[in-house]
């Protein structure tokens, strides 16, 4: 509970970041960070689909929204840096490595089966005891993802395509905007 309490201070600390900081790119990236550690949080919680939808949809939008930071802001980078922010950035990244340190100690030893670790009423013995009478399905991953769990696939699904769509139009926007740039370029020259 402490590494979760850990996770949720981390969190809340760059959600302030993003909120507070002046610049755009330092923003985006704070929010990346409070969406890497709610996918760790989603790991600790036991729900590692959630984790790797939060994980693939987060990788999207930051390199969505760090392409557009970075085509909108065009302040030069001194060779000075702030003392204050370098150590901020430091200590996060140690705080990151020792959450994921932390979630590795957690993974049973090599060779150990997983299902060992949960009680024999847990959900996962069920679906493995009675997945092929209540689904008729002969694959037990089939059985859990399409039946007992249908509406968490669906969601998932429906989160992962509404980003891939955002991404698209966000793209075909600028792609037009360059094309419509170039045509006029053409007009004017002839």
């Amino acid at each position: 509970m402490t590494i979760l309490a850990a996770l949720l201070f981390l969190m809340l600390v760059g959600a302030i970041i993003a909120v507070e900081t002046t610049n755009l790119l330092s923003a985006v990236i704070s929010v990346g960070a409070v969406g890497f550690l709610l996918s760790i949080a989603f790991l600790f919680l036991g729900a590692p689909d959630i984790a790797i939808t939060q994980l693939v949809v987060e990788i999207l939008c930051l390199v969505i929204l760090i392409r557009a930071t970075i085509s909108r802001d065009l302040t030069a980078v001194s060779g000075e840096r702030e003392f204050f922010g370098m150590v901020v950035g430091v200590a996060l990244v140690v705080l990151v490595a020792l959450a994921g340190i932390a979630a590795f100690e957690q993974f049973p030893p090599f060779g150990e089966p997983v299902m060992a670790r949960f009680p024999d009423d847990a959900p996962s013995a069920t679906y493995l005891a009675e997945g092929l009478d209540r689904t008729g399905a002969a694959n037990i991953v089939t059985a859990v993802i399409l039946d007992f769990r249908a509406y968490d696939t669906l969601g998932e699904a429906t989160v992962l395509f509404c980003a891939i769509l955002g991404a698209l139009a966000l793209m075909r926007r600028r792609a037009r905007r360059q094309r419509d740039g170039d045509e006029t370029e053409e007009g004017d020259a002839a």
